[in-house]
């Protein structure tokens, strides 16, 4: 056997210079295992792609559920300022339904008039919309609320008699449920 050199940093330093055939394959087999061991280039260029890759879906994914969340509040805002403005709207038609019949021709009546038809031309402008709840219809309970039931044999059962206030939506959210009186 070859005489080994001997070093500070080397570990055979320890092991006798002669040895047995056993010793030495031990000693030839332990750095195969240890290189064997080692990722390849290929396998560390595969785990930093594959890291790589996973950032990025993480990322997207981050980046479109931020902009859903960002949509889902402004639409919420835009829904709490509409229902604010529903009770000014509504005192507005009271004041056209009361006076219509002997105040049309006045500029009062007709300023009234004007202010409301911007109010709802304000809220169309933001998606919101009337829910309808003309006489005749089908009473649903996704968008009416039943205040009242008559008996009236003009209308079958299950519809709506009158609509007492105005429902309003906005996209698939009600802002306000229409109040009807229900036939039986």
């Amino acid at each position: 056997m070859k005489k080994k050199k001997r070093g500070k940093n080397n570990p055979e330093d320890t092991l006798p210079e002669e040895s047995t055939g056993e010793a030495a394959e031990t000693q030839d087999d332990a750095p195969e295992v240890l290189e064997a061991a080692e990722p390849t280039h290929e396998q560390l260029y595969n785990e930093a792609q594959d890291r790589y890759m996973r950032a990025m879906a993480e990322f997207e994914n981050f980046r479109k559920r931020s902009i859903k969340e960002k949509a889902a509040q402004y639409d919420d805002g835009l829904r709490a300022a509409a229902e604010k403005l529903l009770p000014i709207i509504d005192n507005f038609e009271r004041a056209m339904a009361a006076s219509a019949a002997t105040h049309a021709d006045d500029t009062f009546y007709q300023g009234i008039t004007l202010i409301a038809r911007q109010f709802t031309q304000f809220l169309d402008d933001l998606g919101v919309e009337a829910i309808p709840a003309n006489p005749g219809d089908e009473f649903d309970p996704n968008c009416h609320n039943a205040v009242a039931h008559e008996e009236n044999a003009d209308f079958g059962a299950n519809q709506i008699a009158a609509e007492l206030q105005k429902g309003y939506r906005h996209k698939d959210k009600v802002l306000r449920y229409s109040m009807v009186k229900v036939a039986n």
